[in-house]
């Protein structure tokens, strides 16, 4: 009789230990997707700041070999993500092939497009102002040379702004989602320890101090927190392949850092949730009495 009691009950606290580790993974998973959705959302605004186009025109005197040299020394610049040269053939080019008529007919065979330099900003100077200033730099830097810096202001104030109304309401989701998954974890922790609450109290009347009856259970949590991680990162892994394999307009890519630093989050996450709610947890059963655990 003995033998099947303890059997039952071994194999109760084995349930109730995957169940635990189940629950914590999907939420860790929640939480796994909406960093990941933030990642996403901060790469889409980095590409998207950083394609934006901006020309440099020059006097009608400069040469071509002139305003490559520019190019060249506008390379290393930590304003300048890419920054290229236009040639009066390729301006023309580019002009005629939008369906405009003929423009060199109109201007009796001559070209009237000069030569320019593109050039995309980093993300970080990807405003108003930060174009500004790359715009006064060029200026001050080649007075003699340069004659105007153009680009479309209004599409960087849009897209800008964009970015801005999407973060927000993305990250007051994502705040209310991390709120639900943190309640979850914890409520999911407690219910494990209320299954062995006469075990705490047990431990404490033979004489354990509360610092002895800790210790195995927020080791238990740690250990609980670093699999569930896992778990919810392999999940997340899995998720991303299929929708890859299945969408062929979107494809979702990690840089080994935001991998890392993904990892590094659920495994922080896990790890603190657990152990605070192992914690605290613990903490009211050591206070309860006998009477009060029915």
């Amino acid at each position: 009789m003995s033998e099947t009691l303890e059997k039952y009950t071994n194999r109760g606290i084995r349930n109730s230990y995957v169940s635990t580790i189940v629950g914590i993974s999907l939420v860790l998973f929640l939480i796994g997707i909406v960093l990941s959705g933030s990642m996403a959302l901060n790469s889409v605004q980095k590409q998207a700041k950083e394609n934006i186009q901006c020309d440099i025109f020059f006097k009608s005197d400069i040469q071509d070999a002139d305003i490559k040299q520019i190019e060249t020394q506008m390379r290393p610049w930590k304003e300048i993500n890419k920054v290229w040269f236009i040639s009066a053939e390729r301006a023309i080019e580019e002009f005629t092939s939008e369906g405009s008529k003929d423009i060199q007919a109109l201007f009796e065979e001559e070209n009237p497009l000069p030569p320019s330099l593109c050039f995309n900003p980093s993300a970080s100077y990807a405003t108003k102002s930060g174009l500004k200033k790359i715009q006064k730099k060029l200026l001050e830097k080649y007075p003699e040379m340069v004659d105007e810096v153009s680009y479309d202001s209004s599409s960087v104030e849009r897209i800008n702004l964009g970015f801005k109304q999407f973060a927000l309401v993305f990250l007051t989701v994502a705040f209310l989602l991390i709120v639900i998954a943190v309640a979850m974890i914890n409520n999911t922790i407690r219910m494990e320890l209320y299954s062995r609450r006469f075990t705490i109290k047990t431990m404490q009347l033979v004489g354990a101090t509360g610092a002895f009856i800790r210790h195995p259970f927020l080791r238990q949590s740690v250990i609980n927190g670093i699999i569930s991680a896992f778990l919810a990162l392999l999940l997340l892994i899995t998720v991303f392949y299929a929708l890859n394999n299945t969408l062929e307009t979107i494809e979702i890519t990690f840089s080994l850092f935001n991998l890392l630093l993904l990892t590094a989050s659920l495994v922080f996450m896990g790890v603190f949730i657990t152990f605070a709610s192992t914690w605290f947890a613990l903490s009211k059963y050591l206070r309860l009495k006998l009477d009060k655990l029915y």
